[in-house]
């Protein structure tokens, strides 16, 4: 669907002059729309309520504390279609070190649980029941979940189980063991949800939001590139790492090669296997 003028004139901030289609993910639509000197980012679900859009502002309220996100201007629907206009930020160019920085001061906001307000009905579905414990709430509403799914579209064997299995005693005795800090995550930390903008600072995009170990978020950053050494040292000089990071890490990268198992198919067999094989 293309949005109409009809369409966009009902938008709360309508008249508009201009609305251009640009890159959106693979979710929504999106466009650049402006209004005189102003530009704003929209974003358009089709045929969803206005509330299909509630965790993204929620998220981009809760990384607003501790970093640069888009503001928030309009949610609402139309002709039966979502909708959120967010504030436009012009790209640029910036400093991985500082990007580092960044994450860590959002990693220092810190709750009492690990979990959301609410479970989120996406392609993946995300279980967010608070939990105290962080390897309870990581291997039961995590990684069993898309193993479940795996199982469901055939994506799961017996061998794949049996080692999960093996790893998932692991991760719960482990903390059982180790108390960890729930810390606010981006959930979905990859190079395509950060950007610097034209006066070079430091932003984060599409958050998927949720308090949990910030060696979760960490991990997603060590999967598909896009952040430097430059990244770590930034982020190693506020909020270091604790000791055993490296050896955990593959705890967590196994959860983004399992999502997009899910999402691409066996594509992915051959890295969650490795992963696997390990334990």
């Amino acid at each position: 669907m293309m949005v109409s003028n009809t369409w966009l004139a009902q938008l709360p901030i309508a008249p508009i002059d201009t609305a251009t289609p640009v890159s959106g993910g693979d979710i929504n639509e999106a466009y650049r729309i402006t209004k005189g000197t102003s530009s704003y980012f929209l974003l358009v679900q089709p045929h969803r309520e206005t509330a299909f859009y509630r965790h993204e502002i929620e998220g981009l309220h809760l990384l607003g504390k501790a970093a640069l996100v888009p503001e928030v201007i309009a949610n609402g629907q139309i002709d039966g279609d979502a909708f959120l206009i967010l504030s436009w930020l012009e790209s640029g160019s910036g400093s991985q070190r500082d990007l580092g920085e960044l994450v860590a001061h959002v990693h220092q906001v810190h709750n009492d649980q690990f979990g959301f307000a609410h479970n989120v009905d996406g392609k993946l579905p995300k279980i967010n029941t608070w939990q105290d414990n962080w390897g309870e709430f990581y291997v039961y509403q995590r990684l069993d979940v898309l193993a479940k799914r795996a199982q469901e579209h055939g994506l799961w064997s017996r061998s794949r189980q049996t080692q999960l299995a093996h790893l998932r005693t692991i991760i719960l005795d482990f903390y059982h063991q180790n108390q960890t800090e729930a810390s606010l995550l981006h959930g979905d930390l990859w190079a395509g949800n950060y950007m610097f903008t034209s006066d070079g600072k430091s932003a984060l995009i599409d958050p998927d939001v949720l308090y949990g170990d910030r060696e979760f978020d960490l991990a997603m950053t060590t999967i598909f590139g896009g952040f430097d050494a430059d990244f770590y040292a930034g982020y190693n000089a506020v909020y270091p790492v604790k000791p055993g990071f490296n050896d955990r890490l593959p705890w967590y990268q196994l959860y983004y090669l399992m999502a997009h198992l899910n999402l691409f198919g066996e594509t992915y067999g051959g890295a969650v296997d490795r992963i696997l094989s390990l334990y």
